[in-house]
């Protein structure tokens, strides 16, 4: 009996692998996994693992890997058919009923893909033949070799109206077969004839989930071509807004033991996702040159509960995600939402790779922003909230945005979170805010006084010391992060880092030396590390050296931090020279402030 995909999927849906795994195997629950003897081989430590997230088993001693399915296959011998069954029977579903009309449609569509896959072979030839040299050339300036073309199926139609016609033609197809599998074009005036739909393009491989070939995308090889990328048209076999290119290889990727990530990565087209394979990241996809579709989001949830969609940094990378917010809001439960990773203008994931390597590629994957987060950045930036009418339109918007989530207990969270915001940003917490002005002027105020009563080299050296130790050895947040935040330092540097280290510390639970860096690049504080790391043998030193314990850290942090905030009392300074303070701190204006600090050394001389 043969099984729709749609009802193979509800089956696997409605039953979790430890449910079919836990009746032959003792399983106990490890993290987000479960671990038990393996059933295959004989063993007395478990190196048996099921994870119900991602929908698989792992035995590490017999190397056998998949799904409920294949273990009730392999454990209780049945056959595929007799293995669906006894799962549909687990999740309470009724088996298909026997179609002759549906069997006669799998064959039809059998013999369909068959012309797909020797198409596919006649582009890969064909890009490897003479006429084939240009889209090579093009293919080797994208640092794209023979090998990563052939393991992505690439290949090159060539610029003739019927090479591929002819050549199917000949191993026994027929017009019409071709012109359903979406390889020719049919004109309205039939006696014309046929013409091959892809010439002088790229050619990229489309699977479905099941990983058979339905569909090609084709790259322009001309500048001037109508469209760059042109796809499939909707056939029996292949619709584009069901599927998301390279999704059989990326779910793969995705479930295999190693991989950590909770969901796929959703870049914008067929090359981000060959460059971001070949970096690493091998459970990227791709929608086919439309905006995400239900059915797309749903292929991305049933891989992970958290995919990352992968836009450029610029106007057209935020209307992108904007549009997705639009699609996934209705759609959204818990241990169902998306994240946002928004590369530097300009920059596609392939530029990025190539420019600064997979680790900075990594760092803007980790840094991803959650979907709540995009929405609240969507509606605060539709129009300047300069008016009590501007503010009111953005609650407004907060409100119709939440109507669109369907799921009660996550609208109303978001409700909470978001009017929150709202409320720091324009309500009574806003007012702790005011002040603002009044703290600078208090702290030019300070920082006056430090000028003209103690040693300018001694205080740069002691905020440089508090906030490098506090990169150098990131676990000393874990005793001084209150204090920390307390110190009011006037090193324009130092400051920057307190407030990057800040809305780290906002954003993380666990206190780690790359992390600590990574975010520091992403908040745009590389230099400003880099520029501190030069002083790493002198603060090393002034905390106690590399050996010192963690507590012997913190008491030589704390003396510091003493010294620093009891400086001499502020002397009597001008209105002129506290606002001309004043003002240079808020412009992180290092030089100025600099030069203002001898002025007023000078003057107290």
């Amino acid at each position: 009996m043969r099984f729709g995909e749609n009802f193979l999927d509800e089956v696997k849906a409605r039953t979790r692998v430890s449910d079919v795994v836990g009746r032959h195997v003792k399983l106990k629950r490890q993290g987000r996994e479960f671990a038990g003897l393996s059933p295959f081989t004989n063993e007395k430590t478990p190196s048996f693992f099921v994870n119900d997230e991602k929908g698989f088993y792992h035995c590490f001693s017999s190397g056998k890997h998949g799904d409920g399915i294949s273990f009730l296959m392999e454990v209780e011998g049945l056959s595929f058919p007799e293995a669906v069954e006894a799962l549909a029977g687990m999740a309470g579903m009724e088996m298909p009923k026997s179609d002759p009309q549906a069997e006669r449609r799998a064959a039809r569509n059998k013999a369909t893909i068959s012309w797909m896959e020797r198409a596919q072979e006649f582009f890969e030839k064909s890009l490897y033949r003479a006429d084939g040299a240009e889209a090579r050339d093009y293919l080797k300036g994208r640092g794209l070799t023979q090998t990563a073309a052939k393991n992505f199926g690439m290949g090159y139609a060539p610029n003739n109206f019927s090479a591929l016609k002819d050549e199917l033609i000949a191993q026994g197809a027929t017009d019409a077969q071709l012109i359903e599998a979406g390889l020719l074009v049919e004109p309205d005036d039939r006696s014309r004839g046929s013409w091959d739909r892809f010439r002088n393009r790229i050619m990229f491989p489309i699977h479905d989930t099941r990983g058979r070939l339905v569909a090609f995308g084709g790259r322009a090889m001309e500048k001037d071509a109508k469209a760059k990328y042109l796809n499939s048209p909707e056939t029996p076999i292949f619709s584009k807004g069901r599927l998301l290119y390279n999704y059989h290889r990326a779910r793969k990727a995705l479930a295999a033991p190693q991989k950590s990530a909770r969901g796929m990565i959703v870049a914008e087209g067929y090359m981000d996702v060959i460059a971001l394979s070949r970096a690493g990241f091998e459970h990227t996809v791709a929608p086919m040159g439309t905006a995400l579709t239900e059915d797309q989001l749903d292929l991305l949830w049933r891989a992970g509960p958290e995919p990352i969609l992968c836009f450029d940094g610029d106007k057209a990378g935020l209307r992108a995600a904007y549009r997705s917010i639009e699609r996934a809001l209705p759609l959204i439960k818990p241990g169902q939402s998306l994240r946002f990773a928004l590369l530097p203008e300009g920059q596609d994931p392939d530029d990025l790779i190539k420019a600064k390597g997979a680790q900075a590629m990594q760092t803007i994957l980790e840094n991803a922003i959650p979907l709540v987060d995009m929405l609240w950045q969507r509606e605060a930036e539709a129009e300047t909230l300069d008016t009590p009418e501007a503010k009111a339109g953005l609650k407004a918007r907060i409100f119709n945005a939440l109507n669109e989530i369907t799921h009660d207990d996550v609208k109303a969270l978001y409700r909470t979170e978001l009017l929150a915001r709202f409320d720091a940003a324009f309500g009574w917490k806003a007012q702790r805010n005011y002040g603002r002005q009044r703290n600078d002027e208090r702290k030019a105020d300070k920082l006056a006084t430090k000028a003209a009563g103690q040693s300018l080299a001694q205080n740069s050296r002691r905020e440089a010391t508090l906030i490098g130790a506090i990169i150098l050895f990131p676990e000393l947040l874990t005793l001084v992060d209150e204090r920390l935040f307390e110190l009011e330092f006037t090193d324009p540097v130092c400051i920057r880092l307190q407030r990057g280290v800040l809305s780290y510390v906002r954003v993380t639970k666990a206190v780690e030396k790359s992390s600590l860096y990574a975010h520091m690049v992403t908040e745009g504080l590389e230099q400003d590390v880099k520029a501190l790391s030069q002083r790493r043998a002198l603060i090393n030193a002034a905390m106690g050296g590399a050996s010192a314990e963690l507590s012997d850290k913190a008491a030589i942090w704390n003396t510091e931090a003493d010294a620093l905030s009891g400086q001499h009392q502020p002397d009597e300074i001008s209105h002129e020279t506290r606002s001309r303070f004043a003002e240079t701190i808020r412009s992180d204006n290092a030089d100025a402030l600099k030069r203002l600090k001898r002025a007023a050394l000078k003057a107290r001389d």
